[in-house]
């Protein structure tokens, strides 16, 4: 009886251990067909797309990498990679100093210090159509408040915006301003989380302001900074509403991007082929330049108190 219970025992065993088919791929089938229908399908025809001659109105003709070859010699393009890649540098640049020294002041402690923390990030929380419009009338230089201001200093009014040599600056200026606030958040977060301790005993040692934020306050919140520079980096490189709100890319092509001029393309000249290729190569040059930051971040050891080592 014992050895006919254990057989009957090993044979459910082994039933259960019998290959049975998937059962999860109901919950699997609609996030591979979002997945595809959203991204794929989309970057496979825009490729598709790049190697062939098409404009509106006329039947697509495969040229294969002739709209490739023809960016290099495209002075327009070259001239907005480099608008670009300008704009970018100072838009990182600037929100990280700025940002950073802002979160070291609302860091202390002093009378309505969230008051003001809530004032500081209000820029961020505008519409970027709404911060076009308030800068714009900002930059009139007959009109403007900001060359009234340079009055009160003694400085000669300045064209701003309307002028070739300042348009980037200018509009750099804007996307300051409303991104700051982010960058100062995002410190901001990394100094509340760094223990007392080590500021107790540099005070002890009669240490500096400055050699405390160098020595103990900005190795620590570095990986903050990477990752404020990251999401700033990203969001600068493919800025569009702004830029095209003030200036269109003008005067002239002074402040025209890469985005402007793949707007221009595609919906002014209606040159379909050529500005999908135009789209490969600037998702190509993003991916570049988030490389080049990650690979950074990667070469540059942290220690389990987060800083560099």
């Amino acid at each position: 009886m014992t050895a006919g219970r254990t057989s009957a025992v090993e044979k459910e065993a082994a039933k259960k251990k019998e290959w049975r088919p998937i059962s999860y791929w109901p919950f699997i089938v609609p996030a591979m067909v979002v997945v595809l229908a959203v991204i794929i399908f989309p970057w496979a025809y825009t490729i598709w797309m790049s190697l062939h001659e098409w404009k509106v109105g006329s039947p697509p003709t495969f040229v294969g990498l002739a709209n490739y070859l023809r960016l290099p010699t495209d002075a327009r393009f070259v001239e907005s990679v480099w608008h670009t890649l300008v704009y970018t540098a100072l838009s990182v640049a600037l929100p990280l100093i700025l940002g950073t020294l802002a979160a070291v002041i609302f860091n202390t402690k002093f009378p309505l210090r969230g008051f003001f923390r809530g004032l500081f990030i209000l820029p961020m929380m505008a519409t970027p159509v709404a911060i076009a419009l308030v800068w714009t009338m900002m930059f009139h230089p007959q009109l403007g408040i900001l060359n009234y201001l340079l009055s009160m200093v003694g400085l000669p009014p300045s064209l701003w915006v309307f002028h070739p040599a300042t348009a980037i600056p200018s509009l750099v200026l804007v996307e300051t301003w409303q991104w700051t606030p982010l960058v100062m958040l995002i410190v901001l977060g990394g100094l509340t989380a760094i223990p007392s301790e080590p500021y107790e005993s540099a005070q002890i040692d009669g240490a500096t302001p400055w050699q405390t934020f160098r020595y103990i306050s900005l190795p620590m919140i570095m990986p903050f900074l990477f990752i404020a520079a990251m999401i700033r980096m990203i969001d600068a490189v493919k800025s569009f509403d702004i830029i095209f709100a003030i200036t269109q890319g003008g005067p002239g092509s002074a402040s025209e991007t890469i985005n402007l001029y793949l707007y221009s393309v595609a919906f002014v000249y209606y040159d379909v082929g050529y500005a999908s290729a135009i789209v490969v190569v600037f998702f190509a040059l993003i991916i570049a330049l988030a490389g080049a930051l990650l690979h950074l971040r990667q070469r540059t050891h942290w220690n389990d108190a987060g800083g560099s080592a």
